[in-house]
């Protein structure tokens, strides 16, 4: 379904030159007195690359249809993620370079939505925090807690993230999905 670009939103996901693109960044720019220039920041949903496009405003995109379907992540190997359809169990992969960054996020055996475009697992979709186990933590040193000194803390998915020094292993936190920051002791 083609769209006027003015209607454009992040997360769409659109065909460009062939090619399936996830909308990542959208901004509308109006330089003094010359025409709007809207620029589309897309991440390719095969390759997991960036591209940044200038439109006009009378071009049009072609959107396409996502579904979202509940997956589990069940483990790791050399073709990449592999994930179960929890509606027909049906086990698939997903390339590393198409998630890589999303996993930092998602222990092993947890449930995530995984988005679908034309019966094609595509791209995974997280929630904006996820709650994941300290597994290691350096002490922090007696008196560091007055001003607002930081450690770096490895995660039960082994990403490594800035927290405050009183974080300890084995402690339940809140971490953002979009940029890694630490959100908090979970409940």
């Amino acid at each position: 379904m083609a769209i006027k670009v003015t209607d454009a939103k992040r997360g769409m996901v659109i065909e460009y030159q062939g090619e399936l693109y996830q909308i990542t960044k959208y901004d509308h720019v109006t330089p003094g007195n010359w025409r709007a220039i809207h620029h589309l920041h897309l991440k390719n949903l095969r390759s997991g690359k960036q591209k940044e496009v200038r439109m006009s405003t009378s071009d049009q995109i072609e959107v396409q249809y996502v579904e979202s379907r509940k997956c589990q992540y069940l483990y790791k190997d050399a073709n990449g993620c592999v994930f179960m359809d929890l509606e027909n169990f049906e086990q698939f992969h997903l390339a590393p370079d198409v998630v890589a960054d999303d996993m930092r996020w998602v222990p092993e055996g947890s449930e995530v939505a995984v988005l679908y475009v034309g019966g094609v697992a595509i791209s995974l979709q997280l929630e904006s925090a996820v709650v994941l186990e300290v597994i290691e933590a350096e002490e922090a040193a007696r008196g560091d807690t007055v001003s607002n000194v930081q450690k770096t803390v490895t995660l039960e998915t082994g990403a490594e993230i800035k927290v405050p020094a009183h974080i300890k292993q084995g402690e339940k936190i809140k971490v953002n999905t979009e940029n890694g920051d630490f959100g908090g002791r979970a409940n």
